[in-house]
């Protein structure tokens, strides 16, 4: 086993025995461990037993047989990446690209399961965030297009911020996250009544999903008051 792992592993991720009184979270991990340090963990036992995490299954649509393959590649591709993922999106790109020849709903799936940002929400590597603000400016945030319905008295705006954003990225539910890959599998179905009634609930949750250049994008709102 490489060493990137074995070290996130050691610091992020302390193994629950059943006699710890915290509750286990989907992922077999503690519900409080998500994301970079669930995969980490869920990859260094697969390196041990070759058994994939309980509950996997749930959220996609292959056998075990092929969740166990897609271990194998990413425990590789892990090890191979250097440095090792460290944020959210960095392991979620590793996700996509690893398997990006398999089925879109079960790579959706996976990262869903982890809590990782899906792969419309991801931001170009490009499209860094500012080093500096100007002078005055206390905070920026990097929102989508503005309809201007969505200034509807002159002094307050709607606006929406990608999930992908760093600082959004680590905070979205994962009810919403699940909610929105639901939502995706159900609008391929056509069940578009099911699809209206999940994006409900991710509205309910201060979020939506907004179509930008026929792309789907999970973003939250944020409800800004204009003064002069």
């Amino acid at each position: 086993m490489g060493n990137a792992l074995r070290f996130l592993y050691g610091h992020c991720c302390k193994p629950t025995t059943p006699g710890d009184s915290e509750s286990l979270g989907p992922h077999g991990v503690s519900a409080a461990t998500v994301g970079v340090s669930a995969l980490a963990q869920d990859l260094f036992n697969f390196d041990i037993t070759s058994q994939v995490p309980e509950g996997l299954s749930k959220h996609v649509v292959s056998s075990k047989k092929a969740q166990a393959n897609w271990y194998r590649k990413l425990l590789e591709a892990w090890r191979e990446a250097k440095p090792p993922p460290k944020t959210t999106e960095e392991a979620a790109r590793l996700v996509i690209q690893t398997l990006k020849r398999h089925q879109k709903a079960d790579v959706e799936g996976l990262l869903a399961f982890y809590g990782l940002p899906l792969p419309h929400t991801l931001i170009p590597l490009s499209a860094g965030l500012p080093t500096s603000l100007p002078e005055g400016v206390k905070f920026e945030l990097q929102t989508l297009p503005v309809d201007a319905k969505a200034v509807p008295d002159g002094d307050t705006i709607s606006v929406y911020v990608s999930t992908a954003d760093p600082r959004e990225s680590s905070s979205v539910p994962r009810d919403v996250q699940m909610a929105a890959v639901q939502r995706s599998k159900a609008r391929a179905d056509r069940n578009y009544e099911r699809a209206d009634a999940l994006h409900k609930k991710i509205i309910d949750s201060g979020y939506r999903v907004i179509n930008v250049q026929n792309e789907e994008i999970l973003a939250r709102k944020y409800r800004i008051r204009l003064r002069i």
